[in-house]
C-alpha cells in the first residue's frame, strides 16, 4: 500500500510539496444522485418551483465550489481551473438526480477534490431549493470515476 501523502516523517498532517512535479494535464470526472419523491422530481423537471431553475441554480452552485475547495479542504492546493462541466440529469424511474462533474486543469496535482466538492455543492443546493416539499431526500454514492495525469497516469472505477 503506498504511504499516505498528507503526514510527514513524525505522522504531522503537512500540505504536500507540488514543486517539483511536472505540469500535466488533469481530468477528474465524480458522480453522486440525490433521491427524491415523485412529486419533487416533477416540480424540478417541469420548472415549477417557486425558488426558480434548480438545476440551473444547482449547476453554478457546484461551479462556485469547485474554485473554493482549497478554502473548504485543509490541505488542498489552490488550483487554477481551467474546465468544469456539470451535467445534472433527472431520471423518473429512479426518482432521482444525477450529478456527473468534469474538471480540468493544466497542473502540479489531481483536481479529483475540486470535482468531489462541485458535485457534492450541487446536490446540496438541490437539497436546499426543495427541502421545504420534500426532507426526506437522500444524497449518496458520491464517488470519483476517472482521474488521468500526472505521476499515476490514468484510473477509472470499473
Amino acid at each position: 500500500m503506498t504511504q499516505l501523502t498528507h503526514f510527514n516523517q513524525a505522522g504531522e498532517a503537512h500540505m504536500v510539496d507540488v514543486g517539483d512535479k511536472a505540469v500535466t494535464q488533469r481530468t477528474a470526472i465524480t458522480e453522486g444522485y440525490i433521491d427524491m419523491q415523485p412529486e419533487t422530481l416533477a416540480l424540478i423537471i417541469g420548472g415549477g418551483h417557486k425558488k426558480g431553475d434548480v438545476l440551473g441554480i444547482a449547476r453554478i452552485a457546484g461551479i462556485m465550489a469547485s474554485k473554493k475547495t482549497a478554502d473548504l479542504i485543509p490541505l488542498c492546493h489552490p488550483l487554477a481551473l481551467t474546465h468544469v462541466d456539470i451535467a445534472l440529469s433527472p431520471n423518473t424511474e429512479l426518482n432521482h438526480i444525477r450529478c456527473q462533474t468534469t474538471v480540468k486543469t493544466q497542473g502540479q496535482t489531481g483536481v479529483e477534490m475540486e470535482a468531489l466538492t462541485a458535485t457534492a455543492c450541487a446536490l446540496l443546493t438541490i437539497y436546499d431549493m426543495c427541502k421545504a416539499v420534500d426532507r426526506g431526500m437522500v444524497i449518496h454514492s458520491l464517488q470519483v470515476l476517472a482521474k488521468a495525469g500526472g505521476k499515476s497516469g490514468t484510473w477509472q472505477r470499473t
